[in-house]
């Protein structure tokens, strides 16, 4: 299943109309926080801040200030002790041993003590091309690239050269722990509005007959769409992971309807893409939805080892119609113009990366999901023979809980624009780690890059 945000296009009166459905996430207070165990009291500094978006105790969702967000940045800046030396070089191969990893928790379990930096962000790791398992040593290794890290001005932890945002211990427990549900239902995020809502809206726009008056046509579209419903699979609402695929979400819908400039070249908004044309679309829900991508996944003959190539982000696209009575049906085609966008924001999804670290944390999360997809259903610990309880068990060391993001308001943007107005909610992430892992290719490679990264036999946490 596919899931995303529609994207309505009605012909009517002399104004072009974007209704963008706000999608945020949370931000916890230090008061929240410390309610966590004392080993999630450390990690909190990374997890107060999720996309820049705050959300309220009955899960409506809102956006934070810019006040807010800059006070936060500062005090996790204070929190985040001095990057170890060997960590902070860049290194295009870092090894972070998940056996290590249990070490390191059981070890804080023991003395009482919080988790060290290093443990709760992952050594620095901002990619994991390789994934290898050595029997011998009864150890699972991640590899990828890593460096320092820093605190960026919105409270983002990010590579002190690169400006991506690093992997997280809290992400990697949540998909380890989930790799069987999400094996079945997959991971995916979805904000949607209401079968009445858009009967509503229907019977509303049918009133209309001019749209003069900018802010009572906007209130009276906002009232009669009502609220949105937020759903998530795979993965618990409540966790920092479910809540990085919301906040990705709500950007992605946020430069598509022109609602915040693209923070890169050569990417306008879908809404000005559509006003240059003037295409006029009836009765078309327009859906975009973001997908892992990889230029090849590759497998050792023996199942030790694994390689993951060009991990990236594509953006998706399809059209829907709207029926009479509030229901949407699927085309499986997608209009040219909303493909043109999609495929620009593929192309540019790098950049954004870097730009907006939120779609940095998304990328990190499906490879994590990708981690957690190899662990669970290739038995990797079976075939390195080593016990994980710390990772695997909630009740050994609970991950972060975060108020479940339940429903969003509905607001509108209105651009004048020919005889077309413009009705549009657009996004949802869609990520089927499962299926990668059974579409990789046997090779001789990763096995290779294997026998290079074994340590000397110390059981230590990373090494370069």
């Amino acid at each position: 299943m596919r899931v995303s945000h529609p994207f309505m296009h009605r012909r009517l009166g002399f104004l072009s109309t974007a209704l963008f459905f706000f999608a945020v996430v949370t931000l916890l207070s230090p008061a929240s926080l410390n309610a966590q165990n004392n080993l999630n009291n450390n990690n909190g500094f990374v997890q107060r801040n999720v996309g820049g978006i705050s959300i309220k105790s009955d899960g409506l969702i809102e956006n934070a200030s810019v006040d807010v967000l800059g006070k936060l940045a500062a005090e996790q800046a204070r929190l985040v002790k001095k990057v170890p030396t060997d960590l902070n070089a860049a290194a295009s191969l870092r090894k972070v041993s998940l056996r290590g990893l249990e070490e390191a928790v059981e070890e804080s379990l023991k003395s009482g003590k919080a988790l060290p930096d290093e443990v709760v962000l992952l050594a620095g790791l901002q990619d994991i091309r390789y994934v290898f398992v050595y029997p011998e040593q009864k150890d699972i290794v991640l590899v990828g690239f890593g460096e320092g890290w820093r605190i960026d001005a919105r409270g983002n932890i990010v590579g002190i050269t690169t400006g991506k945002p690093v992997l997280l211990l809290d992400d990697l427990l949540t998909a380890l722990r989930t790799a069987e549900s999400s094996a079945r239902l997959g991971i995916t995020c979805s904000i949607d509005p209401t079968q009445e809502g858009i009967q509503q809206l229907r019977a509303h726009t049918a009133t209309l007959q001019t749209m003069n008056n900018k802010k009572v046509v906007s209130s009276g579209l906002e009232k009669a769409l009502g609220r949105q419903q937020i759903t998530f699979t795979g993965v618990p609402a409540t966790s920092h992971f479910a809540n990085v695929l919301v906040a990705a979400d709500y950007r992605m819908k946020r430069l598509a309807m022109n609602f915040e400039p693209s923070p890169v070249d050569g990417m306008p908004s879908f809404l000005c893409m559509y006003t240059a044309t003037s295409v006029g679309m009836d009765n078309i829900l327009q859906r975009w939805w973001l997908e892992p991508k990889y230029e090849s996944v590759l497998r050792s003959p023996d199942g030790l080892a694994w390689e993951f190539n060009g991990a990236s982000v594509k953006c998706m696209t399809e059209e829907d119609f709207a029926t009479a009575n509030g229901q949407r049906e699927h085309t499986g085609k997608p209009s040219a113009l909303a493909q043109k966008w999609a495929d620009n924001m593929t192309s540019h999804y790098d950049e954004l990366a870097v730009a907006e670290p939120i779609f940095g944390d998304l990328r990190n999360c499906m490879q994590l999901a990708l981690v957690g997809a190899l662990v669970a259903h290739e038995r990797l610990a079976d075939k390195a023979g080593c016990n994980l309880p710390a990772l695997m068990q909630e009740s050994t060391l609970k991950t972060l809980e975060f108020t479940a993001p339940k429903q969003v308001d509905s607001r509108v943007s209105m651009i004048k624009q020919g005889h077309n107005w413009v009705i549009s909610a657009s996004g949802g992430v869609n990520i089927r780690p499962g299926e990668i892992v059974s579409h990789a290719r046997e090779s001789s490679a990763p096995a290779e890059a294997r026998a290079k990264a074994q340590n000397s036999g110390k059981s230590i946490l990373y090494w370069n």
